[in-house]
């Protein structure tokens, strides 16, 4: 089976034309467990969002905030492994038909064998890896063997990258352009502000890709906001709150679906 990285550009494609940003979700695989992963992932997208990236945790997530890190590391003491993480997207593609990608650090690839990789998360249906610590200068064997399995590349651009930089990130990657809306670690935040539209337009001057903003979204006011400018809004940490914050999973499990559709309200304008 090949990758879905068609899927990912339809849909990114099928938003813009509806006049509106793609609302992508994050959650890491094996949290709160393996299958309560699988079916809080699956509650987001029938929520709302278009998109997925399924977290590979990870033991020191340089760019993750404290809420994330707590989730990564209650998948880790869950003895969560990247076939969960295949299972996790597998199982996720297959139940809503939307497009799934792997949000992870390069090191767990590296020790696992990049074809083996590649070729698993083509399998499984997976659209594509966004990979922040990978340097760009040092990917060609990663988008080689993702190129052959038709995954996106996704790489991260910050507002600290010159014009030249971005140019560089933005002729390697594919499927989208992961813009970080400010420095630092992800989290939510009072405001997405200005560093992240002056980043995404920088970003667009180099690339057709579309750009899709993350790091500090989490309600519909600010993904409205930011579906002001870019082409898709990317949230992560919001949701890992709403599951840490539940009494049980069924709660959780509503509390995610609720805050989807929210969410996708707001990248409408409806919010």
């Amino acid at each position: 089976m090949s990758g879905n990285i068609q899927l990912l550009n339809d849909t990114l494609a099928r938003a813009r034309a509806e006049g509106r940003s793609a609302l992508i979700a994050y959650l890491p695989a094996g949290f709160p467990t393996v299958d309560g992963g699988i079916e809080a992932i699956t509650s987001v997208l029938d929520g709302g969002a278009d998109i997925m990236e399924v977290g590979l945790p990870h033991s020191d997530p340089v760019l993750d905030g404290p809420v994330i890190q707590t989730a990564d590391d209650i998948a880790l003491r869950g003895g969560v492994k990247i076939a969960d993480v295949m299972r996790t997207v597998r199982e996720a593609h297959q139940t809503t038909g939307k497009p799934v990608l792997v949000m992870t650090y390069w090191n767990p690839i590296d020790r696992y064998g990049i074809e083996r990789f590649t070729a698993e998360l083509a399998e499984a249906g997976g659209a594509g890896c966004i990979l922040p610590d990978l340097p760009v200068q040092e990917s060609a064997t990663w988008r080689e063997h993702a190129a052959k399995h038709d995954l996106a590349t996704v790489f991260v651009v910050a507002p600290s990258s010159r014009d030249a930089r971005l140019a560089t990130i933005t002729a390697a990657g594919s499927g989208f352009v992961y813009a970080a809306s400010l420095m630092g670690v992800t989290g939510t935040r009072e405001s997405v502000g200005a560093q992240a539209q002056d980043l995404v337009t920088r970003t667009r001057a180099t690339t057709d890709l579309p750009v899709c903003v993350g790091l500090g979204v989490s309600n519909a006011t600010q993904a409205a906001e930011v579906a002001g400018f870019a082409d898709g809004v990317i949230v992560g940490s919001a949701f890992v709150k709403r599951i840490l914050d539940a009494p049980d999973h069924p709660t959780a499990l509503r509390a995610v679906a609720d805050l989807a559709g929210e969410l996708a309200r707001g990248v409408r304008g409806e919010a």
